[in-house]
């Protein structure tokens, strides 16, 4: 079982990336980490992988922003494979692209 506070440090580490407007839960609200009263929404930590759905900033080619985020939280992976996806795009002024 995982522990949970490696949700919450993968979520800092996502949104301190500069090209990470937030996290998404995904298309039916689906991922996240469940805690004892609380959840990391746009996190998934898993025995085998991790999950990350984010909302990017436009601009940076999106294959990048995931490398990106996969170096961010290499080290709180602990040789899991992490999988991000890119739920949405905005622009600077929050609109959608």
């Amino acid at each position: 079982m995982p522990q949970p506070p490696a949700a919450r440090r993968i979520a800092e580490r996502v949104l301190s990336c500069p090209d990470v407007a937030g996290l998404s839960r995904g298309p039916f609200g689906a991922v996240a980490t469940y805690l004892p009263g609380d959840l990391v929404p746009g996190v998934a930590v898993r025995d085998d992988v991790i999950e990350v759905h984010v909302v990017a900033r436009y601009g940076r080619p999106l294959p990048e922003v995931a490398e990106l985020i996969r170096d961010a939280i290499g080290d709180l992976a602990a040789g899991r494979r992490t999988d991000v996806a890119i739920a949405d795009v905005v622009t600077t002024d929050g609109r959608k692209e």
